[in-house]
């Protein structure tokens, strides 16, 4: 692990030492900024978001992390003691800390495989209709004659555009919370 305090980190962010320090940093399981400015923990994350090309998260508590949450691919606002100022710019709010872990090992989980699982579903639906109207153009002679009505077509597309989405997102759970808890290495393989 890696502990770095602001006055260090204010002369290791210089353009000079930028690409020796993230060659460190890649080397270390944990990096650990104490004592930074909010202009530094900004610029870290912008740092490491442009020269690593790594999606980032910064988690803050305070209205001194507000500009690194702001920067950050995505950003998690604990609400603490220092007021609401990271909850309001953040993309996601905990009120612990301590639920980081559930928010990123179950829901990411789920977010995620959700997600690949959806876009499947829509190619699939898409090829569908598409290899229907080319089979239909060689029925009809290309004349260009609609096969469906459009209000069939409205009809098949918000059926099978809104529905099962919506039935998928709220139901589908490929591994329950206490196994996704107990077994972080899933979130690396869901990837």
């Amino acid at each position: 692990g890696l502990v770095i305090d602001g006055r260090t980190l204010e002369h290791v962010l210089h353009d000079s030492l930028q690409n020796i320090f993230l060659e460190l940093t890649e080397k270390c399981r944990a990096v650990v900024c104490c004592r930074a400015t909010p202009l530094q923990k900004s610029v870290l994350v912008r740092l490491v978001r442009n020269k690593l090309k790594a999606m980032t998260l910064a988690v803050g508590d305070g209205a001194n992390d507000v500009s690194m949450i702001q920067v950050a691919d995505t950003g998690v606002g604990i609400l603490g003691q220092e007021g609401m100022q990271a909850v309001m710019a953040s993309d996601f709010a905990v009120s612990q800390f301590r639920h980081l872990r559930k928010l990123l090992l179950v829901h990411g989980h789920w977010c995620y495989t959700r997600l690949i699982n959806m876009v499947l579903y829509f190619f699939y639906k898409n090829v569908a209709y598409v290899n229907l109207l080319f089979w239909y153009q060689f029925f009809c002679g290309f004349s260009g004659t609609s096969m469906t009505d459009y209000w069939i077509l409205i009809l098949f597309n918000l059926l099978f555009t809104s529905v099962p989405p919506i039935i998928y997102g709220v139901l589908d759970k490929d591994v329950s919370a206490e196994i996704l808890m107990q077994l972080p290495q899933l979130y690396m393989m869901s990837q």
